[in-house]
């Protein structure tokens, strides 16, 4: 297969090495808007490169991968579904909440598949979660925590362009959960402090995050978000039913250290960037845009999944700033 990959900065960058190492791949034709970084990476990496993203799309490619920073991913994304090119988006598919349903509305009216890059769905523990809950085996799932903590912020020049703490980072555990458990979020009550550089004040964000969303079925999942977790790269879910709890990320690589007397875990080394934490999953969802560009797989995560977590964070935003619970019924979806 001849893949297009739109985007080598650090993502692009690295999704270029995992799709060239893929057995289905043949070709990886890059490009990006500074020509020097394409050139660079396409050097390092042996792809083919397209002086633009016209010309890539044109170039009979069986699929397009878009890494884009985010003000690129709408546009690409119209622009390979009005070619008839298959597309992987990273998250977000668009900034906006209203954006994000004009392009469900158009993902919808074409037969050009699209996979949007929620790459937990891919990562094994939270697949083998969400096996364990649709088999029965923990009995009536009651609760779910879940959190995103990152080892150190991002650059503060990021931060005004992020979307804010739940659209950027929280979205991801919202997906998570509705991946996990099959059920939708109804509503929603967040809030978020800055206790760390005032650069996130200064954006109208925060550095740490806690909401509490109540799913279809009664039960209470808590999603938490920090920039700030010393220790490292810290993704995990736990998942309690009334017959079990499951755990995920509680590996060797558990970015925490016990407070108890001669407790002696984790054995590892913990996880600095969310890169290292989630290769496997990065690599298993690329894999399969290849099944789906060619035909043999629906796609894993729609425009429509990704606009439910979208809409999600976004009545996280907003309880966040009103400071009171809110009804999924307050935020706009493709039926109006």
């Amino acid at each position: 297969m001849r893949i297009g990959l739109a985007g080598v900065g650090r993502i692009g960058a690295f999704h270029a090495a995992t799709l060239s190492a893929l057995p289905a791949v043949d070709t990886v034709v890059a490009t990006d808007a500074d020509p020097v970084l394409t050139e660079k990476v396409a050097t390092e990496l042996g792809l083919e490169t397209a002086p633009d993203a016209a010309t890539l799309l044109d170039s009979g490619i069986d699929g397009v991968v878009i890494a884009t920073a985010t003000p690129g991913h709408a546009p690409l994304l119209r622009a390979a579904l009005e070619a008839g090119v298959p597309v992987f988006c990273e998250k977000p598919v668009a900034a906006t909440l209203a954006e994000t349903i004009e392009l469900a509305h158009l993902a919808e009216s074409t037969d050009v598949p699209v996979h949007v890059g929620f790459q937990r769905r891919f990562d094994p523990g939270h697949r083998r979660a969400r096996e364990a809950v649709a088999a029965g085996e923990l009995g009536t799932v009651h609760a779910v925590r879940s959190q995103t903590h990152d080892q150190a912020p991002p650059h503060a020049a990021y931060i005004p362009t992020s979307g804010g703490i739940f659209r950027d980072c929280a979205v991801h555990d919202v997906d998570g959960i509705r991946f996990v458990t099959g059920r939708e979020v109804v509503t929603v009550y967040a809030t978020g402090e800055n206790v760390g550089a005032p650069f996130f004040r200064e954006a109208g964000d925060v550095d740490t995050a806690v909401a509490v969303l109540t799913l279809d079925d009664g039960t209470l999942a808590t999603v938490t978000a920090t920039r700030y977790s010393g220790t490292g790269y810290d993704v995990r879910m736990e998942v309690m039913g009334e017959h079990a709890v499951l755990g995920v990320g509680f590996d060797d690589s558990l970015a925490l250290v016990s407070a108890e007397p001669g407790a002696d875990f984790p054995r590892g080394t913990p996880h600095l960037v969310f890169m290292d934490r989630f290769r496997t999953a990065y690599t298993a969802e690329l894999a399969a845009f290849c099944e789906v560009a060619a035909g043999h797989l629906a796609s894993p995560c729609t425009v429509r999944d990704a606009l439910e977590a979208f809409r999600v964070a976004e009545a996280c935003e907003l309880s966040r700033a009103e400071r009171r619970p809110v009804d999924m019924a307050e935020i706009a979806t493709v039926e109006g």
